[in-house]
């Protein structure tokens, strides 16, 4: 953009709340409300450009961790534009709290509730139809890490790793936390 953008307070307040209302929408994860994004933020408000609307995706989607990456891109981006390094860290905030309060808030009440309702006969029954499912979730997640390089020769670590790592679960009342920083330790002296 040529020239700097000039946002309100009101304007960074429509911003959260707009990215507060994209949460209860993205059922299939942030990257399903990108359509919304771009009519909100490059077509309305012209906040962003093409290019770096297209951009904030790629290089997310391109990064590695939660493809919600974008969003925090398109948050600093907004910033940037509007001509300054706070501007840009306070574009991250508002995006990235707007669209993670939310769904973060109903995920937390929702299993609030559950649990303290867990003797009830249609939580009993949604947990164990639920169980299926994760394991093969888990199992499938646990297949596509240990294929990584596609060759048994060099992923036979990876494929110990997660077979160790369910066992682990499995038996023993060993939190995932460890489980997970034992994984990430292993990666980090680089035996897997």
């Amino acid at each position: 953009m040529s020239a700097a953008i000039v946002l309100s307070w009101q304007d960074w307040l429509d911003l959260f709340a707009h990215f507060m209302l994209l949460s209860f929408m993205s059922i299939g994860g942030a990257i399903s409300t990108t359509a919304e994004i771009h009519r909100y933020l490059v077509e309305t408000h012209g906040w962003l450009t093409q290019a770096q609307f297209n951009d904030s995706i790629a290089i997310a989607q391109a990064a590695p961790g939660p493809n919600v990456l974008f969003v925090a891109l398109m948050g600093w981006n907004v910033g940037m534009n509007a001509g300054s390094y706070v501007a840009a860290v306070a574009g991250v905030l508002v995006t990235m709290t707007g669209i993670m309060l939310p769904s973060s808030a109903l995920v937390l009440i929702t299993t609030s509730w559950a649990h303290r309702n867990r003797e009830l006969r249609g939580v009993r029954a949604f947990k164990q139809g639920m169980a299926p499912l994760v394991i093969g979730m888990l199992v499938s997640t646990g297949i596509i890490l240990g294929s990584a390089n596609r060759n048994i020769a060099t992923d036979w670590p990876l494929w110990t790793l997660s077979i160790v790592s369910c066992l682990l679960i499995w038996r023993t009342r060993i939190h995932l936390l460890w489980v997970l920083a034992g994984g990430a330790l292993l990666g980090a002296i680089g035996l897997v």
